[in-house]
């Protein structure tokens, strides 16, 4: 499967592409109401970053102990409630007067949620599409997401300045409902992929074998630590410029969005594995220049480079995949979303905490340098297995053996 065309001719991703579209826009928008509410009450860069990816970090719960349902739930009616829990969630956010500490309750359970529901939804999309379509497929949805930032992060910005953030979070929680229609009516039922009832030891089970490989489990610090810090620089755009904050974001999902484009349309399977490395340095790179503040136009160019890089997530998903038995995919997938979401929550906490010492701009520049020095662990590490004649077994024998 090469074509876009290919692509959506395929029965039931029509639905899911447009389900994935309309909740990342409602996220976008509710992440930067919120960050912009939580900052005007305390003026905390930490407390700011935390409200906007607060919920990523909350996902490590999840990954522990509920991603066993990932694959042991009907897609369809998980999808549903997921995005009517999302809803209600948010328009409860948007309550006039409402507590920090119920704010960051309601954040967590947001993301254990969300800890399932990218298993699910990430499952069903290897399950929709044959092999060959995977990259495909994830790359589209990835590219739908970049247009859903760009524009909900533009969209959000302004009706924030003309509206209110309030009223911005009920749009946010409008359109995850909207989100519950679409799954609920367009995609069609299936069974579980996998048999049993969903349950913390099995959830544990299957987490150790995924993280029992060598090889896997540098894929999957590849697919969490490095974007994931860089996703701490971005955490920081409000305070470093709370008036134009959702310009920094959209152009970084502009940038995004190119990436993925490339990456998934236009790059020769023989060259994916080469370039995985070299993207993911891209990412770090251009936030090197942060700590002397650069101006608007400058700053927006860098963002948008960067974001190019989040293009190596892919490639590595690629490889993750050729390691892991269909009938563990959407745990699998899971675990990669949950943690790679959950690092990005760590990084958000961490660069708030750097930024509240010194300043937005060299806190950048600190989880930048974090990041770059980790690609490059992970690259020595691999060669190093090479070295030594480090296999991986077949992942039937895996399973079996567990």
């Amino acid at each position: 499967m090469r074509t876009y065309r290919e692509l959506f001719r395929a029965p039931q991703f029509g639905p899911l592409f447009a389900t994935s579209a309309v909740q990342v826009a409602g996220s976008t928008m509710g992440g930067l109401a919120l960050g912009t509410l939580v900052y005007a009450a305390t003026d905390s860069p930490l407390l700011a970053a935390l409200s906007m990816f607060g919920s990523s970090l909350a996902q490590v719960i999840g990954a522990a102990v509920l991603m066993s349902a990932a694959d042991r739930l009907p897609p369809r009616a998980a999808m549903t409630g997921m995005a009517l829990a999302f809803g209600l969630a948010t328009a409860t956010l948007a309550v006039p007067g409402l507590p920090l500490p119920v704010v960051f309750a309601i954040i967590l359970i947001e993301g254990v949620i969300a800890a399932v529901g990218g298993g699910v939804r990430y499952g069903l999309l290897n399950e929709v599409l044959p092999k060959d379509g995977y990259l495909l497929g994830r790359s589209v949805l990835n590219m739908c997401s970049g247009l859903m930032q760009i524009g909900g992060f533009a969209l959000g910005g302004l009706l924030v300045t003309t509206l209110s953030a309030r009223g911005t979070l009920l749009v946010s929680a409008a359109l995850y409902l909207t989100g519950a229609a679409v799954a609920r009516f367009g995609l069609a039922r299936r069974p579980p992929r996998a048999a049993g009832r969903p349950s913390v030891a099995e959830t544990w089970r299957i987490n150790a074998v995924l993280w029992s490989s060598g090889p896997r489990r540098r894929v999957y610090l590849a697919l969490w630590v490095p974007n994931g810090l860089i996703v701490g620089c971005e955490s920081l755009f409000v305070p470093y410029s709370p008036e134009h904050a959702g310009l920094l974001f959209a152009f970084g999902a502009l940038g995004m969005l190119v990436g993925d484009t490339v990456a998934g349309r236009f790059v020769a399977r023989q060259w994916r594995a080469r370039l995985a490395t070299p993207l993911q340095l891209l990412l770090a790179v251009p936030y090197l220049f942060f700590v002397t503040r650069p101006a608007l136009p400058l700053a927006i160019a860098l963002t948008t480079l960067a974001s190019v890089g989040f293009a190596a997530s892919l490639l590595f998903q690629e490889r993750l995949m050729s390691l892991t038995p269909d009938e563990i995919t959407g745990q699998a997938l899971g675990l990669h979303s949950s943690g790679m979401l959950t690092m990005q929550g760590v990084a958000a906490a961490l660069a708030g905490a750097v930024a509240q010492r010194t300043s937005p701009g060299t806190a950048m520049t600190v989880m930048a340098t974090a990041s770059l020095a980790m690609s490059l662990a992970l690259v020595a590490a691999g060669r190093r297995a090479e070295a030594r004649g480090e296999t991986d077994p077949g992942p039937r024998q895996e399973v079996s053996a567990a």
